[in-house]
């Protein structure tokens, strides 16, 4: 609990006049849009996600980097297009997401971007499956100022890993942590916050209590369990899993699977949030992996021109007024009612 603390006021440091005035126009204008049924947006995102890289070593299951089924092509975000965006809005923004879809670390220019943010005194956080977190790139990656890491880890032995983590090895994922955590003592270093993520599917979940031991032992800060996204769930799935509160979707009584929550024609993502690919697509949030809904280009436009224009506010329109109807939002949990 007290790294949790740390963490919490470390990001709460970065918070300057400027960008909690911002925050506070993005809370109202969302609550103002909820009442009135109109999109309103009076700042611009708290939160940026940029893609580092479409491209991962793995082939998970339930993810189109690793089915390599992308309908979009795949490449790397170049340093200098990042620096040109992040001075646009560094000011305003005080979170920083580096992971969209692929493994961050592939990119070379990956921590010098981290760095690069961290100059500016902005939270950042990726997420990775740890296979290139070899000693020079953990200490390279404590010394990028890199403040939160999330580091997936399905499952607490190699057999069961590798039933959703195709192609992975849980021993670098290992050696990967036992790394970072040696770089931050030996650089006496609080950060990064080290995460370990568990997506609960029913190959893994058996391992549940496992994991939480495995974390302790190595130093982990914290452990999060997550659901997992099915793409073809309705006649069920094989990594379903049996344990409700672990499962996005539940058994109907014609034998039919369904998203287990009610969804709510609001969407706080569409207010506070953004998904910038490497090629420079703005989208909506990170359920659209395909970049279908592109609110824009930053190639053509800046992105505060973009943020206000008129294909944002017209998509968040349409999430006020029927969320239903928007396919990326069928198989989210974000802004929903949840009755189990």
């Amino acid at each position: 609990m007290n790294t949790r603390i740390t963490d919490g006021l470390n990001y709460f440091s970065k918070l300057s006049p400027r960008r909690l005035w911002n925050a506070t126009k993005v809370v109202s204008s969302f609550y103002l849009s909820k009442w009135s049924k109109k999109p309103i947006q009076w700042g611009i995102p708290i939160s940026i996600t940029f893609e580092p890289t479409t491209s991962c070593n793995l082939r998970c299951p339930e993810c189109p980097s690793g089915l390599r089924e992308f309908t979009r092509p795949t490449g790397m975000l170049n340093n200098d297009f990042f620096q040109k965006t992040l001075d646009e809005v560094y000011k305003e923004i005080s979170y920083l997401i580096f992971y969209f879809q692929g493994e961050p670390f592939l990119n070379p220019k990956f921590l010098e971007m981290v760095k690069y943010a961290a100059m500016k005194n902005i939270y950042t956080a990726t997420s990775t499956n740890a296979h290139y977190l070899n000693d020079t790139n953990a200490r390279k990656t404590v010394e990028s100022g890199l403040d939160r890491l999330i580091i997936s880890i399905d499952g607490t032995t190699q057999e069961t890993y590798e039933q959703y983590r195709i192609g992975g090895d849980l021993k670098k994922v290992i050696e990967g942590t036992e790394n970072i955590i040696k770089w931050k003592k030996e650089l006496k270093s609080k950060t990064p916050h080290v995460i370990f993520q568990f997506l609960v599917v029913k190959p893994n979940q058996h391992q549940i209590k496992d994991v939480e031991v495995l974390a302790k032992k190595l130093g982990v800060d914290e452990v999060r369990f997550k659901t997992a996204q099915m793409y073809d769930y309705v006649n069920g799935n094989a990594l379903i899993p049996t344990i409700e509160k672990y499962s996005r979707y539940q058994q109907q009584s014609d034998g039919t699977y369904a998203i287990k929550n009610e969804m709510l024609n609001h969407c706080w993502r569409l207010w506070h949030s953004t998904v910038i690919t490497w090629d420079g697509l703005v989208v909506p949030c990170c359920f659209d992996k395909d970049a279908k809904h592109q609110l824009g280009d930053l190639k053509n436009t800046s992105f505060k021109q973009l943020w206000k224009g008129n294909k944002y506010n017209n998509f968040r329109a349409s999430v006020l007024r029927s969320r239903s109807e928007i396919d990326i939002c069928k198989n989210c949990t974000e802004g929903t009612k949840v009755w189990a």
